[in-house]
């Protein structure tokens, strides 16, 4: 970096449980690598959001306003890019800037990402296998696990910039969204039976209607089944 002007790396990850991060004292896994960030800077125990859905939260976090200003209001609304973003307002000041990943906020015209030198973003939600990538330049399909292929595109182009010239990169991650297809050396990672909550099971009797339509619900989207001794089978992923 130049001067007092620090480097800034963004990493974003989909639908990552507190309950599976070490730092936040998750222990159905091992995340030594976040763990880590957390042990060497600052770790937020209170944090929240005024509108807890994927595309709101994206917006938030780049223009720092409330869905009803930066207009991202539903997972269906895209955003307006040409507003200011903290990454604009670096690139302005003299940063290179660029984007990787996830972005689920519309995608052509003014939808497309703003403030950055380069960008490359999922279709869509984007895929776990071969993603199709909208770029600065044109669409690109690439072959390979999508948290491979998108590290090491991102890696590529920091590679290439100035050592003199302070830089901000956004990786914002699709895994580990649904439909959790984990590359195929990870498919044995967890052979043991994993605890679930007391609610896994929950059949939501009783529960208003939004309670029945939710998808993030675990059981239903891995085709879980109890078994007759009342204990959940394994099951395979599509």
């Amino acid at each position: 970096m130049r001067g007092s002007r620090p480097n800034i790396l963004c990493f974003l990850t989909d639908d990552h449980a507190a309950p599976a991060i070490g730092c936040y004292d998750g222990r159905l896994n091992q995340t030594p690598n976040i763990d880590a960030i957390a042990s060497g800077g600052v770790r937020f125990n209170r944090a929240l959001v005024t509108n807890s859905l994927c595309a709101p939260s994206r917006a938030t976090i780049l223009t720092g306003t409330y869905s009803h200003i930066n207009g991202v209001t539903t997972l269906d609304t895209p955003i307006d890019a040409r507003q200011p973003t903290f990454a604009s307002l670096l690139h302005d000041s003299g940063y290179a800037t660029a984007f990787f990943g996830k972005w689920h906020m519309g995608h052509g015209g003014v939808h497309d990402p703003r403030g950055f030198d380069y960008w490359e973003v999922f279709d869509d939600q984007g895929t776990y296998i071969d993603p199709l990538f909208h770029t600065t330049n044109g669409d690109v399909s690439v072959e390979g696990y999508a948290t491979d292929v998108l590290t090491d595109r991102a890696l590529s182009w920091l590679d290439e910039q100035d050592d003199d010239k302070p830089w901000c990169l956004l990786i914002w991650h699709k895994a580990p969204h649904r439909p959790w297809i984990p590359h195929q050396r990870h498919m044995d990672m967890y052979s043991d039976p994993i605890p679930v909550p007391a609610t896994f099971w929950d059949d939501y009797s009783g529960r208003a209607t939004p309670a029945h339509k939710a998808t993030m619900k675990g059981c239903r989207r891995l085709g879980g089944r109890r078994s007759q001794a009342g204990s959940p089978r394994r099951s395979r992923l599509p």
